[in-house]
């Protein structure tokens, strides 16, 4: 948890409101170390919370409504609880807005309350900041009204308020990792059993490096979408064969070769990828229990390559830093992390090598994008919290 962001988060909040908050709730952001595009695809995936999120400071109304504020832009909205629907008027109240009805209807009461939000996830990142501030909200307003729900009920919720009021159909890798997250550990999820085991994150002598390319393209949302359907059709042509298969993982490559290649390659490119980069978050784990580096990177480099050449989701500024990194003495492994068509480059960098890697690839960046890409070091750190009452009492930094 980093104090300082719950803090600041709890000022704002009692400068805003003129009252001290009474519940504070810290939620994580997360890397994914590989295992893109498998999570809607009842793949596996390999996250970890990490030390930057978003702090959510509450208090009660005495009357029915929600009044919302966010830190960062200074913006306020409110609604009424009795009328909890999405908004077009603010996208960043339609998260808030879904954890309160997600709360509605599991029949636990809500009533009315103050909040506030900020924290340190860059904007565009792919950090997921949405799924922090979602489970923000959910822990902070459980802990407020002395409402009793298990992380994996929070969990899903979480995921219900993205896919009804921010219309995002995402799978729920960024939700399970702000709660469950871990320090020191990255996580093996299955996310058609939802079995889940910590693999130590050990990278002795090596760094955990993001470059943000910051940008984020428009295609990103439709593409999405698209490689959702592309996956289903090629599921539907197996099954019209194969009955019994259920998803993706069900299926291998030798049944696409038969059933899906003939009727289209493209969207026998797109489901190969997916069964591919099952195979690789397996690797990654083995990789990690054997504190075997060289073999992650050889992992996390034919990830990109997949990402870019099958699955289409890359783009020039991402290829543009991942080839750059790959090529530079001391890093072990790049990809681009993420949905896609913007966001960061998640590279795995020897220590000693990071500040002349940061340097050199922002230098030629700049030269071919004309802007300079933002570095920041990602640590695997625990899930959400509520943050202590002695917050309260702290001087203000």
């Amino acid at each position: 948890m980093d104090m300082n962001q719950a803090l600041r988060v709890v000022r704002v909040f009692e400068s805003h409101f003129g009252t001290r908050a009474h519940a504070t709730a810290w939620a994580p952001g997360r890397i994914n170390l590989i295992g893109e595009h498998t999570d809607y695809n009842d793949g596996l995936v390999m996250p970890a919370a990490i030390q930057m999120g978003i702090a959510v400071a509450v208090a009660p109304r005495t009357d029915n409504r929600m009044v919302l504020f966010a830190a960062d832009p200074g913006e306020p909205f409110d609604a009424p609880l009795s009328a909890v629907r999405p908004t077009a008027a603010v996208r960043w109240a339609n998260y808030v807005l879904g954890a309160v009805a997600q709360l509605q209807a599991a029949g636990l009461p809500v009533r009315g309350f103050n909040l506030a939000f900020g924290g340190n996830l860059p904007q565009g990142a792919g950090l997921s900041a949405s799924a922090a501030l979602t489970c923000g909200v959910l822990l902070a307003l459980c802990r407020l009204f002395n409402l009793q729900c298990t992380p994996w009920e929070l969990v899903r919720m979480a995921q219900q308020a993205e896919h009804t009021f921010a219309g995002v159909q995402c799978g729920i890798m960024d939700m399970f990792s702000s709660v469950f997250g871990q320090r020191e550990q990255a996580m093996l999820l299955d996310c058609r059993s939802l079995d889940y085991q910590y693999v130590p994150l050990s990278l002795p002598g090596h760094t955990l490096v993001l470059l943000h390319t910051g940008v984020k393209h428009h295609l990103a949302d439709s593409a999405y979408n698209q490689r959702r359907a592309e996956c289903a059709q090629g599921l539907a042509w197996v099954q019209e064969w194969v009955p019994d298969v259920q998803t993706l993982r069900d299926i291998t490559v030798g049944m696409l070769d038969q059933h899906v290649a003939p009727r289209d390659l493209l969207v026998y490119r797109r489901c190969r990828f997916v069964l591919e980069e099952n195979s690789r978050v397996e690797a990654s784990a083995q990789a990690l229990r054997g504190a075997d580096l060289r073999r992650l990177g050889q992992l996390m480099h034919a990830a990109h390559e997949g990402l870019r050449d099958d699955y289409a989701v890359s783009c020039a500024e991402l290829d543009c830093l991942q080839s750059f990194a790959a090529s530079f003495p001391g890093v072990c492994g790049a990809r681009m992390m993420g949905g896609g068509f913007g966001g960061c480059t998640l590279n795995l960098v020897a220590s000693d090598a990071v500040a002349a890697m940061v340097d050199a690839a922002s230098i030629h960046y700049a030269a071919t994008f004309g802007s300079t890409p933002l570095a920041i070091t990602a640590m695997a750190s625990d899930g959400a919290i509520i943050v202590p009452d002695n917050i309260y009492a702290t001087k203000p930094i």
